[in-house]
């Protein structure tokens, strides 16, 4: 396994630091992934507190002959930079726009196949993979993992419900409040003019303009109208989608679709390691805890890019 550092967007006003890991001893061009985050700031490696799941698919797919892009998340390095801006922030700006870059930089290395570039979205990035093929990314297949075709507040949500049906009655009261002022400001969303909802703040230098724009942009669409061959991985004991909610509505989309496979790991978690708790109360003690995405999924993974061509 050989890594390259990178930059994603060189010459932009995000360059951003990355990873190229390249298969051992390779004589002809190889297939290769772009790994696109989930939600929040991320690393390259998609770290979440003991967990780095990125660089385990990263290192895992390079033993099997399968090269990998991954790279700071461009809220990650340049957060501050972003609020500061005059320009809402959006989904394209966050994520879209370097995952583009990401498969253009694969596409012009001579050791990568141009034609077999594939996109891996995680949680968000699964929710936005097929827009990213759509506007750009021209993947030669899309994986997603422990994504949902539903929009970002309805999981939210389905989050919130969770946790807060763990509470005892005394923290449901004393955080009940706070909560349903943060969801009441997705009430009227889609009847807000963009400008409005550019106005109305949400939290952390996004305003509700954010969410607007991603669920007018919502997976459904996108997928509906992709022929592209898909790969999709839920873990059984993820308590942030759900398997029936989010991984049986991708099934009940893509019935009948040849070029569509579906997988569930009834004991792996979010981050497709083995999981330890399933309440979503519990998720910092899941994370603080190390673990690594086994063989078998990046097996599966690198076994459906290979006998995709």
């Amino acid at each position: 396994m050989l890594s390259e550092k990178i930059i994603i967007g060189e010459g932009t006003r995000y360059p951003l630091n990355g990873l190229l890991t390249l298969p051992e001893n390779t004589a002809a061009p190889v297939p290769a992934v772009v790994l696109v985050h989930g939600s929040g700031s991320s690393n390259m490696d998609e770290k979440v507190m003991k967990l780095t799941p990125f660089k385990d698919l990263a290192e895992g797919l390079a033993q099997h002959g399968v090269a990998s892009l991954r790279y700071d998340k461009r809220s990650f390095t340049y957060g501050l930079k972003m609020i500061r801006s005059k320009e809402p922030i959006t989904v394209r700006q966050e994520t879209i726009e370097d995952a583009i870059l990401a498969a253009e930089l694969l596409r012009r290395d001579p050791r990568i196949d141009a034609d077999r570039v594939f996109i891996i979205g995680h949680s968000m990035g699964a929710m936005l993979a097929p827009r990213i093929d759509a506007e750009g990314g021209n993947f030669r297949g899309l994986i997603l993992m422990a994504g949902t075709p539903r929009k970002i507040e309805e999981v939210l949500d389905d989050q919130i419900d969770a946790q807060m049906s763990s509470m005892n009655a005394f923290l449901r009261a004393l955080v009940g409040k706070k909560i349903g002022k943060l969801m009441g400001n997705f009430d009227g969303l889609y009847e807000m003019t963009d400008e409005e909802a550019k106005k109305k703040k949400y939290g952390g230098g996004v305003t509700m303009y954010y969410f607007k724009e991603m669920g007018e942009h919502a997976a459904p669409a996108y997928l509906e109208k992709t022929t592209k061959p898909m790969l999709i991985l839920q873990g059984g004991k993820d308590f942030q989608v759900d398997k029936e909610k989010d991984f049986g509505l991708y099934k009940t989309m893509l019935q009948g679709r040849e070029n569509v496979t579906f997988r569930l790991y009834d004991d792996l978690n979010h981050c497709f390691v083995p999981a330890i708790f399933t309440d979503i109360i519990k998720a910092k003690k899941e994370y603080s805890i190390e673990r690594h995405i086994g063989s078998g999924v990046i097996r599966d993974i690198a076994e459906w890019i290979l006998q995709t061509q």
